[in-house]
């Protein structure tokens, strides 16, 4: 019961971080770690399909390994990050506190992603 357990919670980490692929504001790597992780303790099977598999397993192996960001990610994602969340402050918020935060928000995770190491290589 336990291995189904992970092995479905595992399932659901990883359709978030597959969405997050699209989604700049849901984190794609943490999801996909979580997700290994869950593999790992219910099916050898499923954990090796996942870090073998040729888009998502880079994610994983990347932060594993290097504990960095690909250049072109981090590009991508803040450039995705304040266009989306920029659109929000000014277009979506009617109140300026709301716009603030969505500011803030941006910084916040700017500055999150920014912090990682730059991987040169892909």
């Amino acid at each position: 019961m336990k291995r189904f357990l992970f092995a479905a919670l595992g399932s659901i980490a990883l359709a978030l971080g597959i969405i997050g692929v699209f989604l700049p504001l849901l984190p794609t790597t943490p999801f996909l770690l979580l997700a290994a992780a869950l593999y790992f303790r219910s099916s050898q099977r499923l954990y090796n399909w996942l870090l073998n598999h040729p888009h998502l397993g880079v994610y994983i192996r990347n932060f594993r390994e290097h504990r960095a960001i690909p250049i072109r990610v981090k590009i991508v994602s803040v450039t995705l990050v304040w266009v989306t969340l920029l659109n929000c402050a000014l277009f979506i918020a009617e109140v300026w506190w709301l716009r603030l935060l969505f500011i803030l928000l941006a910084t916040a995770i700017t500055v999150h992603i920014l912090r990682y190491k730059t991987l040169r290589k892909e």
